[in-house]
């Protein structure tokens, strides 16, 4: 309770005992009296709360607990360490394996977003302004106090290398974890026996839906994929991370190859109104009989890639396979290859 509503209660109770007016009465007219306060504060607010999401939200407050400013790399490690110690469902941020160790493109992405709402100041790290001060004090919560007092000795190299030796995933796409793990055997073993996930030439789907760009991401890394064949005749999503530009930057940063092939793709018009599985079904068998037949060339291509010994994932949006046209191909790539080749649906 600031100082000016501690005077308004004050002058509202002497007011009423004054007039002899009961204990009840007396409870009644300060709340009346703290509704007129906060409606006046709000009235008289220079600037309205940000509408923002509530991963935004946590990220600002995580900032302001560890003193509104850090390093870009330092920031991202302690993040993602604050993910790793929420619970799985509540964890406001997913990473992938990056360059420096564990990445959130979402984090990134929305950095750029609450530097536009003046939230955040367009400089080299990150730093917390007064409008974003504003918004973290509305939102006050212990947990971020507490963490930042945890890690308040973890930075630079030493708080990277603590995120090596407890997450080895992470550190697999690192350039910098010979150098700041040098000396420790152990733990550049356990990121060398990660990192041999191989598995050689294989055929496998997946969908997007239901993913942050970083969970697909990790999916295809955790399932050996070398390369993500885009099926989709139009590669745009309103979904962050799924259209082309991104999605392939996405994943030539973890090491995996993107190709789009959007001669296999089914136009936008042909899937509409889809409601039962057997709309799909109708759909799917129009496609095998009228379309697959004439894409021999894309077809062709992806056969190459797999005996050149690329793990192949064809990819489009629906989770289920079967609501997706990405099953028929993988069909009809197993019927050329024989029985050696089964395709997985992640």
């Amino acid at each position: 309770m600031n100082a000016r509503t501690v005077v308004a209660f004050d002058w509202c109770t002497r007011r009423c005992q004054k007039r002899g007016d009961s204990t009840s009465h007396i409870v009644e007219a300060r709340r009346n009296k703290k509704r007129e306060m906060t409606a006046l504060t709000t009235r008289t607010s220079t600037r309205p709360t940000p509408m923002l999401f509530s991963r935004q939200r946590q990220l600002l407050q995580l900032l302001d607990a560890l003193g509104g400013t850090s390093s870009m790399l330092d920031f991202q490690k302690l993040l993602f360490l604050f993910c790793q110690e929420s619970p799985a469902d509540q964890a406001p941020y997913q990473f992938v394996p990056y360059k420096f160790g564990a990445f959130s493109f979402t984090c990134y992405a929305d950095r750029r977003k609450l530097i536009e709402r003046g939230l955040l100041d367009d400089g080299d790290g990150w730093k917390i302004t007064a409008e974003g001060r504003k918004v973290t004090a509305r939102t006050l919560d212990m947990q971020f106090a507490a963490f930042a007092s945890r890690h308040s000795n973890l930075y630079g190299d030493a708080l990277v290398a603590d995120t090596y030796r407890r997450f080895p995933f992470f550190a697999i796409r690192s350039e910098i974890a010979e150098r700041v793990l040098k000396g420790d055997d152990a733990a550049l073993d356990r990121i060398r026996a990660v990192r041999s996930n191989t598995i050689g030439a294989a055929l496998s789907t997946i969908g997007y839906e239901g993913h942050s760009l970083e969970s697909y991401l990790t999916l295809l890394l955790k399932s050996g994929v070398t390369l993500l064949c885009d099926v989709r005749r139009n590669p745009i999503s309103r979904k962050y991370g799924f259209s082309k530009n991104t999605l392939s930057r996405g994943c030539e940063g973890v090491g995996i190859r993107y190709e789009h092939l959007p001669e296999l793709g089914i136009a936008s018009e042909q899937r509409r109104s889809l409601n039962t599985q057997a709309d799909y079904d109708a759909l799917f068998a129009d496609y095998e009989r009228t379309w697959l037949p004439r894409q021999s060339e894309p077809l062709k291509r992806i056969q190459a890639w797999i005996d050149a010994g690329e793990c192949v994932t064809l990819t489009c949006y629906e989770h289920l396979p079967n609501q997706c046209h990405r099953h028929c191909v993988a069909e009809v790539l197993q019927a050329q290859t024989g029985k050696d080749l089964t395709a997985q649906h992640l």
